[in-house]
């Protein structure tokens, strides 16, 4: 059989042939292209003739696409529906294309190449607009940064550390994984499941089917905490649950410690050979955030007054279970059944837990999801069915303007499954491109537990939230409007990527939205007026929530920000350093854990947010900022913003633009000046 990925692709949208592709080809295509973009990039930098944009940048972007082609694609498939044999064939590989890149960016020819088009520019022979300038300005200070003037024994060293990081990137996450679904709470006792309706049980039901199982399997998601805690009245289920949950990764076959520590101390000694005190100030550099100290200052900040509000938050709590179970403690595994139930009996309160009837997962995507990008933006969205994803369970959607141009693609992935890597996420199957005439195609891949045979697939809010937010990075992807594919859509500093995301979740609670997206799955009534205005009311972050997410990234500067010689040497130091950070930083809760643990923080040991996962937060700066701007261009008819006028500057100005100018740029050319933390503070209860 001819290998699909070693020509670029026949099929509308340029999308991997999925119905014929096998992991031989991918290794095939893979071992190609990495071939074949050393050959381009030799031509390159042994070019007599002088630099300029297209014999250097431009023939820079188009030297990878054979390689980019193939791992991409194969990429989306092993996140979403792993093997033993795709987690293999990723093991193989990750090294492979770690020593790749360092042949590129330690190929001291190269950089004099993109050095030489530096000074003909700077002596005004070279022409460039501000796209040239930032892929020029980017690729020259990559260089400085992978180590290109380090001597020959420190070079060795440092392919050695990025090989080793690579094979360990990728079985932390291959354990994750299978500790993940190890993880899933058998019950026998159907008496056990009080508090959860029937469509639910029947998920359960279905779920402990597919793995032989008699009665229900209550599966574990990726976060600490676990969204069924908020609806299980049995308590001793609930601490099952949770014990679950955050004991993963700390013994037996998916113990990650050694894994996780062994990363944190070669990515803190790579720091030292490149000349920055550790892994943090490397990352930071590059950030919005621009320094360490400037992450330190927010969440020191905050961290105070988040806890002062999560400790009286649990005072409600004890209080509730003390008139409801005398002599019981408040324990973390009751805080989300206990919050929901205080917050459904306030005056003004309300428990998310009604809606779940309200929120088919198709009438949420249709009437919620997509609507909004068309009231925003005048997308359309048309399903291809002939159209193969992924998995058999992947849509692919074309996306339209509002003049019925055809914009790209969006390829939607919503059901759990123990083969699929925990959270959400969206990816780049192609990266629009004017240079290389690319539409984008996105993918969109959420955690939603499936519907059981002739049940409905209900939703949670939390899952609704998710959808849009991963539905805003898919948007950030699509109206990508740019030359260099490698600075296409997403292609942003880490703590800048989440806020267009986040900017999505305001659509969920647009009570204009709610009333279409938000009706009775048996009756099509919609949502009550009253629990909409509830709701909305209630929206502001909760203590604990923020809580988590906080110690969650001060456990990843403390793993980032330690030197080398006070890490831990080996998995058993893990939980005392963990605490340890957690007590220096202000955040220990005995009720809150951090959101990830770090036996199971995918983000920053199998992910690209290590020293990083701050971003959420400083992002969330901008978001807030930018709330507050949507509802200045409020109407009468839409007092939230959510119209045309709005959603096509906040286009134009800021999501069109992905990489190709520096990220704060382009919010002061939407916003007109730099984002305000008043608006955030707001938010949190702190202002």
């Amino acid at each position: 059989m001819t290998n699909p990925l070693l020509a670029p692709s026949t099929l509308p949208f340029a999308l991997p042939d999925y119905a014929v592709l096998t992991d031989e080809h991918v290794r095939e295509a893979v071992a190609a292209g990495m071939a074949q973009q050393l050959e381009a990039l030799a031509v390159l930098a042994a070019d007599p003739a002088p630099a300029t944009v297209e014999n250097v940048l431009h023939a820079w972007e188009r030297s990878g696409l054979l390689l980019g082609r193939a791992y991409s694609a194969f990429w989306v498939a092993r996140s979403a529906d792993t093997s033993p044999e795709r987690d293999a064939l990723t093991a193989e590989l990750s090294p492979r294309l770690a020593a790749h890149s360092d042949a590129i960016m330690l190929d001291r020819g190269l950089y004099d190449r993109l050095v030489a088009l530096r000074e003909r520019a700077d002596a005004g022979e070279v022409t460039l607009d501000e796209q040239d300038e930032h892929v020029l300005t980017r690729r020259l200070q990559d260089y400085r940064r992978s180590g290109i003037d380090l001597p020959g024994d420190a070079k060795e060293r440092l392919r050695a550390i990025n090989a080793e990081l690579a094979t360990l990137s990728t079985a932390f996450d291959t354990a994750l994984t299978a500790g993940r679904a190890a993880a899933a709470v058998h019950v026998t006792d159907e008496a056990e499941l009080e508090g959860l309706g029937e469509d639910d049980r029947a998920g359960l039901r279905e779920a402990a089917a597919a793995r032989g199982l008699e009665g229900w399997l209550v599966p574990v998601v990726n976060t600490s905490g676990q969204p069924l805690l908020g609806s299980l009245a049995h308590r001793g289920l609930r601490e099952r649950l949770y014990r679950a949950s955050v004991d993963r990764g700390l013994s037996g076959e998916h113990d990650t410690r050694e894994t996780l520590v062994r990363v944190a101390r070669l990515r803190a000694e790579r720091a030292e050979l490149l000349g920055y005190p550790h892994h943090a100030a490397y990352v930071h550099e590059v950030s919005c955030a621009g320094s360490t100290d400037a992450v330190n200052d927010i969440l020191g900040r905050l961290t105070p007054g988040v806890v002062e509000l999560t400790d009286r938050e649990a005072d409600r709590l004890a209080d509730h279970l003390a008139g409801t179970d005398p002599g019981a403690t408040l324990e973390p595994w009751d805080w989300q059944y206990l919050a929901a139930r205080v917050s459904a009996s306030g005056a003004d309160g309300f428990d998310t837990e009604r809606l779940k009837p309200y929120l088919e997962f198709e009438r949420v995507l249709q009437e919620g999801v997509f609507a909004a990008a068309t009231a925003l933006y005048g997308l359309t969205f048309v399903e291809r069915p002939e159209l193969v994803g992924y998995t058999d369970e992947a849509r692919v959607f074309e996306v339209r303007e509002e003049d019925g141009g055809v914009l790209g693609a969006v390829v939607l992935d919503p059901w759990t499954r123990p083969t699929k890597k925990g959270g959400a996420w969206m990816t780049s199957l192609v990266d629009q491109s004017h240079l290389l005439g690319d539409q984008p195609v996105v993918t969109n891949t959420c955690n939603v537990p499936p519907p059981a045979p002739g049940s409905p697939s209900l939703m949670t809010w939390d899952n609704v939230i998710t959808l849009f937010h991963e539905f805003g990075h898919d948007l950030h992807g699509l109206l990508s409007d740019v030359r260099y594919p490698s600075r296409s859509g997403t292609s942003v500093p880490r703590d800048f990527v989440e806020f267009p995301s986040q900017v999505n979740e305001i659509w969920a609670w647009e009570p204009s939205l709610l009333t279409a997206y938000a009706r009775h799955h048996a009756t099509g009534e919609p949502v009550p007026a009253d629990w909409v205005d509830s709701l909305v009311a209630n929206r502001q972050e909760s203590g604990r929530d923020t809580l988590e997410l906080l110690a969650a990234m001060l456990l990843d500067q403390a793993w980032h920000q330690t030197p080398l010689e006070d890490l831990p040497h080996d998995g058993s130091g893990v939980e005392a350093f963990e605490a340890a950070a957690l007590e220096r930083a202000g955040a220990a809760h005995p009720l809150v854990p951090p959101r990830y643990r770090s036996a199971y923080f995918h983000h920053i040991f199998g992910g690209g947010y290590a020293a990083g996962y701050y971003s959420y937060l400083w992002s969330e700066v901008m978001d807030a900022d930018t709330v507050a701007w949507f509802r200045e261009q409020g109407t009468a008819d839409q007092p939230g913003g959510m119209t045309r006028a709005a959603g096509e500057h906040f286009r134009r100005e800021l999501l069109s633009r992905g990489g190709s100018i520096e990220a704060l740029e382009t919010y002061r050319r939407f916003r007109g000046r730099d984002p305000e933390v008043s608006y955030l503070l707001a938010r949190l209860g702190l202002g």
